[in-house]
């Protein structure tokens, strides 16, 4: 996974040029949000853009994590930062949960939520996004925004390619059988999808899993998910990584999946990240 920093005069200079630009303008006019990107590319060249649109595709890597030069002071700077490099990738998908084109989550000690994602003392098991969802979802793009008494929580990230037993899960018929997912009502997503686990992308195997939203139809295909997600659970090539505020992490949705460590426990534990997810332009 590459490491990607924007050096302290062009972040100032985007932000300066961005300053317009509001959380609140971004929501409400979406050509906004690829002016952003359009600010941000005339600052650091149009090399930066192409570089980053390489990484995410290229199968070897397929993700990047973004460092800004100096610290962002609002809200505002760090959606408007995201944002941008989100539209130099491609377009987020509207997300029906937040009825926006990005979602924050906070998490904290007690939590009332219907899945896993706001849980913060236990592990979110490794999954792809945009499982529930009939638009297609090629990346993925988390940020992390605030952050009071948290220890542990670091992102889990799993690359296809280098779990131990892709092979044997590809090779069996249930891995290309469609099955139903179905989200909570939290997420506003009333329809059922039908998905394969695994599909190709130029002759590779790609996936689509999270073990919370897929009702399988047998036994047999209940079997097979609980042995999956025990393989990938256990793997020894889980990279666990530290997000520090105002850093971002950006996947290749097809090949990479991602999860979250438990944290310890604190009765003033706060983390909000913010998520963008999309597709590619052309795509």
């Amino acid at each position: 996974m590459y490491q990607v920093t924007l050096d302290e005069t062009a972040v100032d200079q985007f932000l300066k040029e961005t300053r317009d630009l509001t959380e609140q303008r971004l929501s409400y006019v979406p050509y906004l949000r690829s002016i952003a990107a359009e600010r941000l590319q005339n600052i650091v060249g149009d090399a930066f853009a192409q570089r980053i649109c390489e990484i995410i595709n290229d199968r070897e890597s397929g993700g990047f994590t973004l460092r800004p030069g100096r610290p962002l002071e609002s809200i505002d700077q760090q959606v408007v930062l995201g944002t941008a490099v989100s539209h130099l990738i491609g377009l987020p998908n509207f997300d029906d949960m937040t009825q926006n084109f990005y979602a924050c989550f906070t998490v904290k000690d007690t939590d009332e939520s219907d899945s896993y994602l706001r849980q913060a003392y236990r592990r979110f098991t490794l999954h792809t996004d945009g499982t529930y969802v009939t638009e297609p979802t090629d990346w993925i793009l988390m940020m992390k925004m605030e952050e009071q008494h948290a220890q542990g929580g670091d992102s889990l990230l799993l690359h296809l390619d280098d779990w131990e037993d892709l092979d044997k899960f590809t090779a069996d018929p249930i891995g290309s059988v469609p099955l139903t997912y179905r989200s909570p009502p939290s997420k506003n997503y009333p329809v059922d999808v039908k998905k394969p686990t695994f599909h190709e992308r130029d002759g590779r195997p790609c996936m689509s899993f999270i073990d919370q939203f897929v009702y399988p139809d047998t036994i047999e295909q209940a079997r097979y998910l609980r042995d999956l997600c025990d393989s990938m659970e256990h793997s020894a090539s889980i990279i666990s990584l530290p997000l520090p505020t105002d850093h971002m992490v950006v996947l290749n949705n097809h090949f990479w999946l991602h999860g979250r460590e438990a944290f310890e426990k604190h009765p003033d534990l706060h983390r909000m990240l913010m998520r963008q997810r999309g597709y590619f332009r052309g795509g």
